[in-house]
C-alpha cells in the first residue's frame, strides 16, 4: 500500500516537473503575415497579424504553431517515459 502511494507521489512530482518544463518552452511560428508565439502548454503568448488578414490564414498560422508545440511536448514526454522515468515507476 505504501509503495503504491510512494509511486503515485513520484508520478505527480514528475508531472509537475514536466509542466514547468513545458511552460518554459516557447515556440515562435511565422506563417505569411501572421506571427504566433506559443508556450509548451499550448497557451498563445503573442499573436501578431495585419488588420485585413483573412481569418483562414490566421487559423492556419495558429494551427501550425499548435502542431509545432505538440511535437516539442511529445519529445519531452518520450524522454520522461524512457529509462529512469515514468516507465520504471509504473512497473510492478
Amino acid at each position: 500500500m505504501f509503495d503504491k502511494m510512494k509511486k503515485m507521489y513520484e508520478l505527480k512530482k514528475q508531472a509537475d516537473q514536466m509542466k514547468k518544463e513545458l511552460e518554459s518552452e516557447v515556440i515562435e511560428v511565422e506563417h505569411g503575415d501572421v506571427k504566433v508565439k506559443v508556450d509548451g502548454t499550448q497557451k498563445i503568448l503573442k499573436l501578431e497579424y495585419p488588420e485585413d488578414i483573412d481569418p483562414d490564414k490566421l487559423k492556419d498560422a495558429i494551427n501550425k504553431a499548435m502542431d509545432e508545440v505538440q511535437k516539442v511536448a511529445a519529445k519531452k514526454m518520450q524522454g520522461m517515459m524512457g529509462i529512469g522515468g515514468m516507465s520504471d515507476l509504473l512497473k510492478g
